[in-house]
């Protein structure tokens, strides 16, 4: 069939071409030269924005209002690496304890033999509020009017690695941003002379899966943790070399800054120029600051005693939750502080029993220091690992020292400080420990809570990346009511 004719000036021209997807030749040329003129002029207006229309990159430590009144200014999260169990910690089960040595009836994908664990300590009540503590805890159960347990919590993971990373960024993969790197996002930092997120590791074990734990991910790079080592030199190179006077350094960063300022006012979203300026600048200046606030020789004996810095076991966990304290009174925003060993798969009755004394001391020495130096009301404490542990365990471990095996159903935590109603237990698991029953909070609403109480919803703390708009808590969590004061 011949193709259909119009006139056109004068001209006869051909109709509509099927390989032109109906359009005839003038009408397919003048729609894609209009879309190519639309490219083009949006090019033209952007690069206009990059000549001063879009203003340039705000510096993401200058500190940011929050989305309310907050109650807590900083935060120190004591990660109890490794898994602490619940029915061992804050969590009493007397039913477990009688069922002590029975085989499990429940069916694993393994079947392998397993028998239930009773618990080889003591829990007594304490305080005012009389909320029971185990007797791994000595010092910790003078400070229960404090605290708030959380004895119904869950996760995603019983894996370690993928915990650790739940627990610090709210995913079970490697690419999130961390709790800090929020908070930091969030509010910035109240002290231009030190790192506003900071880390302090186990250096017997590191801390499983590595830098990811406290990484800025998609957030710009200065909301990263800065690691610090808590024995020794707290930052290796923080120094100068011998002979380098402070005004040749402060020469040495201004002409970087004047060399890289050409680049940024070409590129002013270029985030990761604008972070290494900035490092480079508060690199300078925390080479005065870092050594006066974590000098934990200052302090008075009386200070070191109550910390367990003169105990060769409580000293590592002591020198760390003293640094934490001097951090966060400097305005330090996030002090993550790690103790790792909780993993007890075996021999629980010992392994947990060392833990605790690890760790029992210095952490009540924390809450108390805090609370007599006016700083507990604005500083939140957060204490837990990454998931719980079992009710039972194999019948392999069971003949020669019994432990538990990893949990992600039920976990406990607690809070103090900043907010925090103290003397509060909330939920409850079943009748074994095995499963949050009572008042059930997931992990986002754990994160939902740090968020409300430093001030920030966590619906409106969002970035937009990949995509879409990202959150800590990916689609909301449900702050835990009970415990906000």
């Amino acid at each position: 069939m011949p193709k259909p004719e119009f006139s056109f000036c004068g001209q006869v021209e051909p109709g509509p071409d099927p390989r032109l997807g109906g359009l005839g030749r003038r009408d397919f040329l003048f729609r894609f030269g209009r879309g190519v003129g639309s490219l083009a002029l949006s090019s033209l207006l952007f690069q206009d924005t990059l000549r001063g229309a879009r203003p340039r990159l705000e510096d993401p430590l200058l500190p940011k209002a929050p989305h309310f009144q907050g109650k807590a200014k900083s935060c120190i999260f004591l990660f109890m690496e490794g898994a602490p169990s619940q029915m061992d910690t804050f969590d009493p089960k007397p039913a477990l304890d009688k069922y002590h040595g029975t085989p499990v009836t429940r069916i694993y994908g393994s079947m392998e033999k397993r028998i239930y664990v009773g618990t080889p300590f003591k829990f007594a009540r304490h305080g005012q509020c009389g909320m029971e503590v185990s007797d791994i805890f000595p010092h910790l159960s003078t400070c229960v009017d404090d605290i708030a347990v959380v004895r119904s919590l869950h996760t995603d993971s019983h894996n370690h690695p993928a915990g650790c990373f739940l627990m610090n960024t709210g995913v079970s993969i490697p690419g999130s941003p961390s709790v800090g790197s929020w908070l930091i996002y969030g509010l910035g930092s109240e002290n231009q002379n030190l790192p506003s997120f900071v880390v302090l590791p186990d250096r017997r074990r590191g801390i499983s899966g590595g830098a990811v734990n406290y990484s800025n991910a998609y957030l710009p790079a200065a909301c990263h943790g800065t690691m610090l080592n808590p024995d020794g030199v707290p930052i290796v190179d923080l120094q100068p070399p011998a002979g380098m006077k402070r005004e040749e350094q402060e020469a040495s960063v201004k002409l970087l800054n004047e060399l890289n300022e050409p680049y940024l006012e070409s590129d002013p979203s270029n985030s990761g120029l604008l972070t290494r300026m900035k490092n480079y600048e508060l690199a300078f200046r925390m080479q005065f600051a870092v050594p006066g606030a974590l000098d934990i020789d200052s302090e008075s004996e009386k200070t070191k005693e109550l910390y367990g810095l003169n105990d060769r076991i409580t000293e590592p966990m002591a020198r760390k939750c003293l640094m934490a304290r001097r951090l966060v009174e400097r305005g330090v925003r996030y002090v993550q502080v790690y103790c790792s060993g909780w993993d007890s798969h075996e021999n629980i009755a010992a392994e947990h029993r060392r833990r605790g004394y690890e760790t029992d001391r210095p952490v009540a020495a924390l809450l108390k220091d805090l609370k007599q130096r006016g700083l507990l009301d604005q500083t939140l404490l957060v204490w837990g690992g990454e998931f719980g542990r079992t009710a039972d365990n194999s019948m392999s471990f069971f003949r020669s020292n019994p432990g538990r095996d990893h949990n992600k159903e039920a976990m406990v935590m607690w809070f103090a400080g900043g907010g925090i109603k103290g003397g509060t237990v909330v939920g409850n698991t079943d009748e074994l420990g095995i499963k949050a029953a009572e008042n059930v909070y997931h992990l986002h609403d754990l994160h939902a809570t740090i968020l409300r109480l430093m001030g920030l919803d966590d619906m409106r703390l969002t970035y937009y990346h990949a995509g879409r708009l990202k959150r800590l808590t990916d689609l909301g969590g449900r702050p835990i009511k009970e415990v906000l004061a």
